[in-house]
């Protein structure tokens, strides 16, 4: 059954994927509002008469397109309410006439395959994507929600072709680096750390001053167990990454701290202050 609770956890962690694959969710849903931050608000913090005002939004904007079917104010007013509200399975409607009249621009497209996939539509998502990936094959979004589909249908294979796929027709000078690290997101998912480990270490000795292999490499790390690794890491990714980035890594960076030794003053004998703490389980594919 899909998770759909992936499709609310790329808004929490929009910044972390940024960082790893240089993708978010943000700009898309902030693209159709033109700004809004609809999304960010949940409505279980609405009050009571917040709650009335962005119901009587919906209302307005429901009878002002039953008027005006194909006006774009209206339906992203309409997709900004809803989303306020929490009604994702509302948002869908306003999202599907937004991304037909936009043909334009692919990334209505892909928010409107992440909806569809956190709602459970899988064939209506992977259509949405193949439809941008047949314009931009090197469209990271769509490709990202490809490929996450295909790994909950346990079909590795085709993911890993995918993102090949897109690899063998990326152009001169275009930033290869996202889906490197997005194959090595699906290697993960296969339990191949050490093909994973490779891409990372390619890449960062391909482009020594980029930090998303550095990090990836870290939180694999970190996962792993191999807490001190990770912190060195954590610390260079540190250093290599631009400024908005910086605070964010630094924050990883004092999760990962390995054990200190301490003497015990009794048996004299060192022990760990802090266990490291292990995952059973590789990273997955977030989508």
């Amino acid at each position: 059954m899909l998770n759909r609770h992936r499709w609310v956890l790329n808004l929490v962690v929009a910044v972390s994927l940024v960082a790893l694959t240089g993708f978010s969710l943000f700009p898309l849903v902030n693209l159709v509002l033109d700004g809004g931050a609809a999304v960010a608000t949940e409505p279980n913090h609405l009050s009571t008469a917040q709650t009335s005002q962005i119901q009587a939004q919906v209302q307005g904007y429901t009878q002002v397109l039953q008027k005006e079917p194909e006006n774009q104010v209206a339906l992203k007013g309409l997709l900004n309410a809803r989303l306020q509200l929490g009604d994702i399975k509302g948002s869908l409607l306003p999202l599907e006439k937004i991304a037909a009249l936009n043909p334009q621009t692919p990334d209505y497209t892909v928010l409107l395959g992440q909806t569809k996939q956190y709602l459970g539509d899988r064939e209506g998502a992977t259509a949405s994507y193949r439809i941008v990936l047949a314009i931009q094959p090197q469209n990271i979004n769509a490709l990202q929600g490809l490929v996450s589909l295909l790994i909950d249908a346990k079909r590795p294979e085709a993911a890993i072709g995918a993102v090949q796929a897109a690899l063998r027709s990326n152009p001169a000078g275009m930033d290869a680096t996202p889906f490197k690290l997005l194959l090595a997101q699906i290697y993960l998912t296969q339990q191949r750390n050490a093909d994973a480990l490779a891409i990372y270490d390619a890449s960062i000795e391909a482009s020594k001053e980029d930090f998303r292999p550095v990090l990836a490499k870290a939180l694999v790390f970190k996962q792993m167990g191999n807490l001190t690794g990770a912190a060195s890491l954590l610390t260079a990714a540190v250093d290599l990454a631009p400024a908005e980035y910086k605070d964010q890594i630094k924050q990883l960076a004092q999760a990962t701290q390995p054990p200190k030794v301490q003497i015990s003053p009794n048996l004299n004998a060192p022990f760990p202050a802090t266990a490291p703490i292990k995952s059973s389980t590789a990273p997955t594919v977030v989508k």
